[in-house]
């Protein structure tokens, strides 16, 4: 079976999502819609449609849905009238109550729902959590990430936290294989926005590993880092080059008292992995493909979207009224 794909939003991120789905095997994209028009001229020779509406009436099983946030909602429930399977861009919406109201009739429907946290399917956090599951980190201390870099002029409908910081939100809890337990949070609004645009927080997980996430649109030098501690070293993803390097708690016995109590554990071996990389947005598409037609879970599930959508509310709260927040 070939599945019959659409794609409504053509922005900046629109565009990407087009170029991918032409590539992937078992899925042919068949029509494409923006209410704005085409201004990439993504749409080549394909039909373009000003509604999703028009796009459902062209005949499609699933959509790509990268419209703004704040209309993930309406779109989702039209599709799902249809009966069309959806995967939308994060955050999965505009608010937890318009999240929980898309997963119900998705469930309700029997249809298969995806967010589009693309993060998960970068190669060095593919790798990483692979390695993690083997065990060669024992069991997971700690989960730190760094997500700096300048404003995207593109977002005007969120701020940070639910657009850059729900990456590092989702990427902890899969590496980790648990929830978050507990967050508290800062935030400043420094470009004389409506939302913010700095965040620094640190949360605990179910399972008893702490964490801690520096996010910012204000720096000048771009950052993508996750470093995952656990008792027999460290992990650490630059998921901007999608390289992944080891740091082993050494073996070797350090004769030197003072720097030996200092340390706690010794320096052992430091490797950088060599695995095969291929492009986290064909990845996604691959996981979404193969979710609806053999029913795997590679896919971030419309739940989990909306896991992560409750953790960054509550660090937006916990910023706002100087609290913890127990999830």
């Amino acid at each position: 079976m070939t599945l019959r794909t659409g794609l409504i939003g053509l922005g900046m991120m629109g565009r990407h999502h087009a170029r991918v789905m032409r590539t992937v095997e078992g899925t042919e994209l068949v029509a494409v819609a923006d209410a704005m028009g085409d201004p990439h001229g993504v749409a080549g020779g394909l039909p373009l449609y000003r509604s999703i509406e028009e796009l459902i009436g062209h005949g499609v099983d699933a959509v790509v849905c990268a419209v703004p946030t704040g209309m993930h909602e309406e779109v989702a429930l039209t599709l799902v009238e249809a009966g069309v399977h959806l995967m939308v861009e994060k955050p999965i919406a505009s608010s937890v109550a318009a999240g929980e109201r898309m997963l119900e009739a998705v469930t309700a429907r029997g249809l298969t729902g995806a967010v589009g946290h693309i993060e998960r399917f970068n190669p060095a956090l593919q790798e990483l959590r692979r390695r993690v599951d083997e065990g060669q980190l024992g069991r997971i201390l700690q989960v730190a990430t760094r997500r700096q870099g300048p404003f995207p002029a593109r977002i005007a409908d969120v701020g940070v936290v639910k657009d850059l910081a729900t990456h590092d939100i989702d990427l902890t809890a899969w590496l980790a294989r648990s929830k978050f337990d507990r967050v508290s949070a800062q935030t400043a609004r420094n470009a004389g926005r409506e939302h913010e645009d700095m965040l620094v927080a640190t949360g605990r997980l179910a399972n008893g590993a702490i964490t801690s996430h520096i996010v910012n649109w204000l720096s000048p030098a771009k950052e993508r880092l996750c470093v995952v501690t656990g008792e027999k070293g460290m992990l650490v993803a630059d998921t901007l080059n999608a390289d992944l390097t080891f740091y082993e708690n050494g073996s070797v016995e350090t004769t030197w008292e003072s720097l030996a109590n200092f340390r706690g554990v010794t320096e052992g071996d430091v490797v950088r992995f060599a695995f095969p990389k291929q492009e986290p947005l064909l990845t996604e598409h691959e996981a979404f493909r193969d979710a609806i037609l053999h029913g795997t879970s590679r896919h971030v599930s419309l739940q989990e979207g909306l896991d992560v959508l409750r953790v960054a509310e509550a660090m937006i709260f916990s910023a706002d009224h100087g609290e913890a927040v127990a999830l």
